[in-house]
């Protein structure tokens, strides 16, 4: 499936989605590498990238010392080494098994968040993304940008953001807080450039509770409402689903078979 620039892939279960593209992550980071010194490349936090981080570290032929990693959300005020932080989280999932050559983690605790957010901007100027990995939030968004926020001419970045009540409730819904009222409120994010800056982007969007947002990815018009449908514009990206978050796309009759 194809819409407009950007390519579906459907694979029956999660574990097939994920080893998908964790394979064709693979070989982009293994082109790039005969071509260049360094790659550069953003990951996202959340479970829905289980099966494809557990996947990537496996992957042969890789040169993990020649790849700069950052990652693109992080909340405000959990503690480094809480199950819930993001720049924990891709530790335990990736970083730890493999030599990366540097990983630049998003601080949730600097004493000051602007300074934070211009420091990373600054960074990631200075590191221009090769890839970006990523998934789709239930309410759309992209990273931490939900749709109140989802600026797709943002002029910053990386900037703080208040999290939206379904961002939050999404948390819970993933088991990883107990309630909403433990979720943080606030973030700090790359925002929606940032993101599409990156040369190449790979989506990876599993499981029931994502149709809708698939859905809205797929057939909304192209619009800030709905934050993932930028993805249709970006020149290089691929959206991995499973048969659980490509449920509703039989209702949509227009797209174009690639």
């Amino acid at each position: 499936m194809k819409v407009d620039q950007l390519e579906i892939k459907i694979f029956e279960t999660r574990q097939e989605m994920g080893e998908n593209a964790a394979r064709a992550v693979a070989d982009k980071i293994r082109e790039i590498q005969e071509m260049q010194e360094s790659v550069n490349i953003i990951f996202a936090s959340a479970p829905s990238q289980n099966e494809f981080l557990a996947a990537l570290r496996e992957a042969r032929g890789i040169q993990w010392e020649k790849i700069n990693a950052f990652h693109m959300d992080e909340y405000i005020g959990i503690a480094a080494d809480a199950p819930q932080n993001f720049g924990h989280f891709l530790k335990v999932r990736l970083f730890d098994h493999v030599p990366v050559r540097s990983v630049t983690y998003l601080n949730g605790n600097a004493t000051d968040a602007q300074d934070e957010c211009d420091h990373y901007a600054k960074l990631l100027r200075e590191h221009p993304i090769d890839i970006v990995c990523l998934g789709i939030g239930e309410n759309g968004h992209l990273a931490f940008n939900d749709p109140h926020v989802a600026f797709f001419d943002d002029p910053l970045e990386v900037k703080v953001v208040e999290l939206d009540d379904a961002c939050r409730q999404q948390q819970v819904n993933d088991e990883c807080f107990d309630s909403f009222d433990e979720v943080p409120q606030t973030a700090l994010t790359l925002t929606i450039p940032t993101l599409m800056k990156a040369k190449n982007a790979f989506c990876i969007v599993p499981g029931e509770k994502k149709a809708q947002a698939i859905y809205h990815t797929v057939a909304e018009d192209i619009q800030e409402a709905y934050p993932s449908t930028i993805l249709r514009q970006h020149p290089n990206a691929i959206l991995f689903i499973d048969k659980a978050s490509s449920g509703k796309l039989k209702e949509i009759s227009s797209y174009s078979q690639a």
